[in-house]
């Protein structure tokens, strides 16, 4: 078995990422690379968690004249459906998976209990994080930075459209500059858009590094956890 460099990792899926190339519904033929690449990581040895976010059903952003707790809770809603989704597809892969939800759902998934978390873990299972923290005004993002403190993560993995992070937009300013290597302060800093600055500063403050990458090619997380420098760290 080749060595690994990460032994425990939180992946941080947004919704978008298993829309496929619109970003909507589930994309069956995108979700089933992604979770190859799962099962390759858990076949390494690697325990994985997954948290999950839900813009390909639902955004605040849709325009609808909505109080934003209510818009917030139907987000988390639309984790849910993304972790059950997640789940079918790896399990389809012969992985054995737990879904656990911040908000409670007990017909279809766990309430979160972090000593089950370590359980599951340690027995080989994908754990996947559903309904952010459960609380309105925290994103997905949030919620990734909490559970990978908790689950004690040795790092996080931030799955993006683009393959790092960026002095501005890459596909708006072409003069962009990618950086191998970031802090978690400069992010704050320079306001650059990689997590929102309440998960920025949680990472922070636990000294989670984040690795950012490029999902397009999900065989990017295998690379990662055998210790390939891929995308940008963020220390």
């Amino acid at each position: 078995m080749p060595e690994i460099k990460y032994k425990r990792v939180l992946l941080k899926l947004s919704g978008e990422a298993i829309g496929g190339k619109e970003g909507k519904g589930v994309d069956a033929e995108v979700l089933g690379k992604i979770c190859d690449k799962v099962k390759e990581m858990v076949d390494l040895g690697v325990q994985v968690a997954i948290v999950v976010g839900g813009g390909n059903f639902w955004r605040g952003r849709y325009g609808l004249q909505m109080e934003r707790t209510t818009s917030d809770y139907m987000g988390m809603l639309a984790t849910a459906m993304n972790g059950l989704a997640l789940q079918d597809s790896l399990e389809a892969r012969g992985l054995k998976t737990r879904l656990q939800t911040a908000i409670e759902m007990r017909q279809i998934a766990e309430p979160y209990i972090k000593r089950k978390t370590f359980k599951h873990l340690e027995r080989g299972r994908v754990v996947i994080f559903a309904c952010g923290t459960g609380n309105p005004f925290f994103t997905t993002d949030t919620a990734a930075a909490l559970r990978a403190a908790e689950m004690e993560a040795e790092v996080i993995l931030l799955a993006k459209t683009i393959d790092g992070v960026y002095s501005a937009d890459p596909k708006v300013d072409p003069n962009a500059v990618k950086f191998d290597e970031i802090t978690y302060l400069d992010i704050l800093n320079k306001n650059l858009k990689v997590l929102d600055s309440t998960a920025t500063s949680l990472c922070m403050d636990n000294n989670i590094p984040l690795i950012v990458f490029a999902i397009e090619d999900p065989e990017n997380m295998v690379r990662i956890v055998k210790g390939e420098k891929i995308g940008t760290i963020v220390k």
